[in-house]
């Protein structure tokens, strides 16, 4: 990074299941203009803008900025998967970065729909054509069920079968989700369940998964403004919160061979892109205290502490048995309760992110504060695959 990135603004709305909002056009304007009123920016002052979501006809982006103000600035549409909304991120700071434009809005949406994530496309070749055939070779014994299950599913038992991890592992990852949710106002689950009641719940994949496991279909909303330093300081705005880096990858030929479900889900993307990031600020993964990641099943939550390099390969269970990854341990995991409980809307989860993260750094973040705050680490993954990591810091 050639210069300071600022986070100006951000705004966020009620994540809420499907049916039970606005539509995308309502729901990403108003995140948009409250992305811009946290910053004390006009409309008419962003340069660019680049809107994410998933599923939806393309230039959904301008319909719902056209909400917000009819500027011409180019407005570019993102979609890559469930990295959306950090990858519109990524391009905006890039943008801000190279000196292209002095202010840049990412937003991100999605107005979803019930039950499992599917293609709405059934004439072409699959986008994750790759990772299917992962699937189909290693989970040949539970076909039937959902695709992402499968992946997720998958890799945690591969974790399990490798180290001896228990699925009560994975049910104390979704107990903690629930209890920091419960102190966030804009998450759509906020009912504390315990690892008993996780346990409990109707088994999906049974001595892998229950349903409490995994993240519902959510709609919702997020923006993030981001500027340059020269132009924070011309229009008198806040500077404590910045990018100090960030990196996006993809996948690379060890996440389909050898045969590996830990590794088709992500695990060497995220290890990359951290690495990149850590080297970029001159961090390590012991300087981190929060991390919004990325908890789509709770499975994945357990080998993104490991990718992170937030504890060794093979020692995530261990982390999460000493409290390691909530308030009180070394790392608080998912502040905002996570997917698990804030909600998945696709291409709103990565700026969602960010919206915590600046909380916890700007020290707003009322009953879900971290102490002491200085540096934050986020991770969004896409499969087919996109995983983008992000490290903020306090100006």
């Amino acid at each position: 990074m050639t210069q300071a990135v600022v986070v100006a603004g951000v705004g966020m709305i009620p994540f809420t299941k499907p049916g039970a909002g606005g539509s995308y056009v309502e729901m990403g304007a108003e995140a948009a203009r409250r992305a811009l009123a946290d910053a004390g920016v006009d409309y008419r002052h962003v340069q660019q803008a680049y809107a994410g979501y998933v599923y939806g006809d393309s230039t959904c982006g301008q319909s719902a900025l056209y909400e917000v103000g009819l500027t011409g600035i180019p407005v570019v549409n993102v979609n890559n998967n469930c990295s959306t909304g950090s990858s519109a991120l990524f391009l905006a700071r890039q943008a801000v970065d190279s000196g292209a434009v002095d202010c840049a809005l990412a937003l991100g949406f999605e107005q979803m729909q019930p039950g499992a994530l599917k293609s709405h496309w059934d004439d072409r070749p699959a986008a994750m054509a790759k990772g299917n055939a992962v699937v189909r070779q290693l989970t040949g014994d539970v076909d039937g069920l959902p695709a992402a299950l499968r992946m997720f599913g998958g890799a945690g038992r591969e974790h399990m079968r490798q180290y001896g991890t228990t699925m009560e592992t994975f049910a104390a990852i979704r107990a903690k989700a629930s209890r920091h949710a419960a102190n966030n106002p804009l998450a759509i689950f906020r009912k504390v369940v315990s690892t008993e009641d996780v346990m409990a719940d109707q088994p999906v994949w049974p001595g892998v998964m229950t349903r409490l496991m995994a993240c519902p279909p959510t709609c919702g909303a997020a923006a993030a403004l981001v500027v340059s330093q020269p132009f924070a300081k011309r229009h008198g705005l806040r500077t404590q919160v910045r990018i100090l880096a960030q990196a996006m990858t993809t996948d690379g030929p060890s996440s389909f061979e050898p045969p590996s479900l830990i590794r088709a889900v992500g695990f060497d993307m995220a290890r990359a892109a951290a690495g990149q990031v850590y080297e970029r600020a001159g961090v390590g993964p012991e300087d981190i205290r929060v991390a919004e990641l990325h908890d789509c099943f709770a499975h994945n939550e357990l080998l993104t502490y490991e990718a992170l390099g937030l504890c060794p390969e093979g020692g995530a269970a261990k982390f999460v048995a000493d409290g390691d990854n909530t308030y009180g341990g070394r790392v608080v995991t998912n502040p905002s309760g996570g997917l698990l409980s804030k909600g998945h809307p696709l291409g709103a989860t990565g700026l969602a992110q960010c919206f915590e993260l600046t909380q916890q750094l700007r020290g707003n973040a009322e009953a879900r504060q971290v102490d002491g705050v200085q540096l934050a680490l986020q991770h969004n993954l896409g499969l087919g695959g996109a995983c983008v990591v992000t490290l903020y810091g306090r100006g």
